[in-house]
């Protein structure tokens, strides 16, 4: 080890070897030193040290060189919260997206232009655009974290371009479509078209459905409480309680028509848990119901091609054309936030411009005529 020969200033030393040293003290007080070859390198180094230091912005070089793998590893265990389905999919996005590209590189190396030019790369091997967003959405957290641990002191993740997400056109179905896709379907399923169809229910939550969940009394409104979805991770499914978010976890009211649906349903399909029961017991899984059930019963009613969820969406057509406003529907429909309603069916709500001038003007010409 080469020893000091002279020193230069507080902190900075000229080496045995030619080099200069800088001893400086990381935050919590540990003694530190960094070797360069140049004078000016090393004030540089020392004068940077000292403002970042000042502004909260210091990084411990040894922490800048920790692998992405590393710090990839430790951000899901940080994870406490995360559904199952949520952590299979990020673990997903790590082991095919993320680690193979950064895995092996020091997490302070990582430059903007780098996750740019992986962006398009992901982009031109044919990726579709949601699904790019999805991967680079993991990427900006873990790196936002990062900032936030002072493992780097700026995120890569700025400024990036992501291919602009074409909407597709919904589709709403009518209700003599709807009535075609039951009358498509055996018995034990038409009460569940019914339910997705008028009351907007998730697949996951109508799988979910649990008999004590209904209210079918004739005595007051018939309604459903919406707690349990089923979840597929690590591909397996099970029953999760209280569903997706607060917001989703709700009690609706039904028309009448749908309580009896529902009771000749369970009167004629037994079951000791589930209100939609497989055929030969536990709760539905949509792997199976589909090419089954439901693509056959879509090209029988001529509505081919359908998806399912798009019955969650003829649902909130029918509410906002039945005169349902932005807050029953984002209720109804489980949106945690009035943003996705309105981004989701903002166009199917009525321009009532007219109506609101009128009632305006109807409002001054009764005033007027109070005042005489």
């Amino acid at each position: 080890m080469s020893a000091r020969v002279k020193r230069i200033e507080p902190g900075l030393w000229k080496m045995q070897d030619g080099r200069y040293q800088v001893d400086y003290r990381d935050p919590a007080g540990k003694l530190r030193a960094k070797h360069f070859d140049r004078l000016l390198e090393a004030r540089n180094f020392k004068a940077a040290v000292r403002v970042d230091k000042q502004r909260g912005n210091y990084v411990d070089p040894r922490d800048a060189k920790r692998k992405f793998s590393e710090w990839a590893e430790r951000y899901m265990e940080q994870k406490l919260r995360l559904r199952p389905r949520t952590r299979d999919k990020y673990e997903s996005i790590l082991r095919v997206h993320l680690l193979p590209a950064f895995g092996n590189s020091p997490i302070g190396s990582i430059s903007r232009d780098e996750v740019q030019s992986w962006i398009v790369s992901r982009h031109r091997e044919g990726y579709g655009p949601e699904t790019v967003r999805g991967i680079y959405d993991l990427l900006a957290a873990m790196m936002r974290l990062a900032t936030e641990d002072g493992l780097i002191a700026r995120t890569p993740c700025r400024k990036i371009e992501l291919p602009a997400i074409v909407r597709q056109e919904k589709r709403y179905l009518e209700a003599a479509q709807v009535e075609a896709l039951v009358s498509s379907v055996e018995g034990r399923f038409k009460a569940l078209i019914y339910t997705a169809a008028y009351l907007g229910l998730r697949w996951q939550e109508i799988a979910g459905l649990r008999k004590d969940a209904l209210n079918l009394r004739a005595a007051g409104p018939a309604t459903v409480r919406v707690v349990t979805t089923i979840e597929r991770a690590h591909g397996h499914y099970r029953p999760v309680e209280y569903g997706k978010s607060k917001a989703a976890r709700r009690t609706l009211k039904m028309p009448e028509f749908l309580r009896q649906a529902l009771s000749w349903h369970l009167r004629a399909f037994k079951s000791d848990e589930w209100v939609f029961a497989a055929s030969k017991g536990g709760f539905l899984r949509y792997d199976n119901f589909r090419p089954r059930v439901w693509l056959p019963a879509v090209e029988s009613s001529g509505l081919a091609p359908l998806t399912f969820h798009e019955l969650r969406h003829t649902a909130a057509a029918f509410m906002i054309d039945d005169g349902a406003d932005p807050l029953q529907v984002r209720r109804r429909m489980g949106h945690e936030d009035i943003r996705t309603t309105f981004d989701t069916y903002g166009h199917l709500f009525p321009d009532r411009e007219d109506e609101l001038v009128a009632a305006l003007e109807s409002r001054y010409r009764s005033s007027q005529v109070a005042v005489m």
